[in-house]
């Protein structure tokens, strides 16, 4: 049986982080915005950041909310997840121009995360409660690529400051 009340702690500390998670990466973001418009990938890794920890947020906050079945929140987790894949996939589609494979790499990565806890949110849906530990294990698979991307992302914008110091442009 689902009891929401040993969910609360977990689904509190994964929306609070990366409700705190998307705020810093936007400041970081604003700070080099031109760079990351610019270029393909930025702009990929910047997109499919910002929406994968905002849509965590929003994930964490609908289960958060009371008086639902697990119907309504294997519902909400997978209706989210299709609109997170499909600015994924949207997003990898227009910086594959400019990616290597490393990004497609992560980019895949992410989006099995993404499945894995798509799978899970079915799971729940048909009323096994251990599927609720898959979107766990999913949603925090998914943290791990959305961090480092943020790094990556923020360690690709500062390479090109060197570069573009020493020509003077």
């Amino acid at each position: 049986m689902y009891d929401p009340s040993i969910w609360r702690d977990y689904f509190v500390m994964v929306g609070g982080g990366a409700a705190a998670l998307t705020g810093l990466v936007f400041v970081a973001m604003t700070l080099h915005l031109d760079d990351i418009v610019n270029h393909p990938v930025h702009r990929h890794r910047a997109r499919t950041i910002l929406t994968g920890l905002t849509a965590v947020f929003l994930r964490c906050g609908l289960v958060l909310m009371g008086g639902q079945s697990h119907q309504a929140i294997g519902v909400e987790i997978v209706a989210v997840l299709l609109v997170v894949e499909a600015i994924l996939y949207r997003s990898l589609r227009e910086a594959l121009s400019a990616a290597d494979l490393g990004v497609v790499l992560r980019s895949v990565g992410s989006f099995l995360c993404l499945l894995i806890e798509q799978a899970g949110a079915v799971i729940f849906f048909f009323g096994a409660t251990w599927g609720l530990y898959v979107v766990g294990v999913g949603m925090l698979g998914s943290f791990v690529f959305m961090v480092t991307g943020a790094w990556l992302l923020l360690v690709g914008v500062g390479a090109t400051k060197p570069a573009e110091a020493l020509t003077g442009d």
